[in-house]
């Protein structure tokens, strides 16, 4: 979940904004299990409908919206945009699942592996040169992973779908030349017909959530806040901080919900997973040290 920062100090209002950002998306799964006996489906169809109005508000209101049109009307924008869209989609759905199934350790894992995915993505597609201490990391989370995978007998597919849909979203988003704030409209105004499609059938067929009772309005309602507020803060605390610092904030919300799972829903930490998280725990921070050490150097 990070992006680059071109600031070369932090400042205490992108600290507050990267923060809130992280705090949310750390107590996320205690929202989504208040949502539990809905389908996953029909939670990320209502967070696309509801994230639409105040991610508009926000381009009106600091006037931003000239890329937005823009990219509307360009093709190949448009298309990388739908790509984004697909992926960050099936994020949702993958987490909004794991967390109504009682497999929140799973998403904190899948969250831990995402920024080690993310280079060894760089070093297949993009020929990047990775350095011993990188290929050691992705290697340890590796490991985890098969250490979970032959315990189970079968693949953690909710930590790995998570982190293969958020490491290519990432990367194709990259190629999305507009800012994050109007991205990120762009990206919910695509899947937004096909999210008003799927609740009007499910409100035609009377299975819908949605007007059911007065606890399920207000909830679904408030997806829109829990999914844009979080991607707006820490879209303008990124250009707040160095990259460094947003590299270390980014596992604050996998480690929160790595102890929500384990202190508040009681998931078992069994003997697989007291072997794979210490794993993935050293392969972070042998991939980030050496990061901050070089960050640090070069502004030395």
């Amino acid at each position: 979940m990070s992006q680059s920062s071109d600031q070369n100090v932090d400042t205490p209002q992108g600290l507050a904004y990267a923060m809130g950002a992280y705090v949310i998306w750390g107590f996320l799964p205690l929202y989504m299990k208040l949502v539990d006996h809905i389908p996953a489906v029909e939670v990320v169809a209502n967070r696309v409908i509801w994230a639409v109005p105040l991610a508009a508000a926000l381009l009106i209101y600091r006037r931003r919206t000239a890329d937005l049109f823009l990219a509307l009307r360009t093709p190949r924008m448009l298309a990388m945009a739908c790509v984004t869209a697909v992926l960050v989609s099936i994020n949702w759905g993958i987490y909004v699942w794991s967390i109504a199934a009682d497999r929140a350790l799973d998403a904190a894992l899948g969250y831990y592996i995402n920024p080690l995915f993310s280079v060894a993505l760089g070093a297949m597609l993009l020929g990047e040169r990775l350095s011993r201490a990188q290929w050691l990391a992705i290697s340890l989370a590796a490991v985890a992973v098969g250490v979970l995978w032959y315990d189970a007998g079968s693949l953690p597919w909710p930590a790995v779908g998570l982190t293969v849909s958020w490491g290519f979203y990432a990367f194709f988003k990259k190629s999305l030349p507009i800012g994050p704030n109007q991205g990120f409209l762009l990206e919910v105004l695509i899947l937004l017909p096909f999210a008003i499609g799927y609740v009007g059938y499910l409100a035609a067929a009377g299975q819908g959530h949605l007007g059911a009772s007065l606890s399920d309005t207000s909830l679904l309602l408030g997806m829109g806040v829990v999914t844009a507020v979080p991607l707006i803060l820490y879209a303008n605390g990124a250009k707040l901080l160095r990259l460094s610092t947003i590299g270390i904030l980014q596992y604050s919300a996998p480690t929160m919900i790595f102890l929500l799972a384990v202190l508040v829903f009681d998931e078992p930490f069994d003997r697989a997973r007291m072997i794979a998280f210490p794993l993935i725990w050293a392969a972070l921070v042998i991939y980030t040290v050496p990061m901050v050490q070089g960050l640090r150097k070069s502004r030395g």
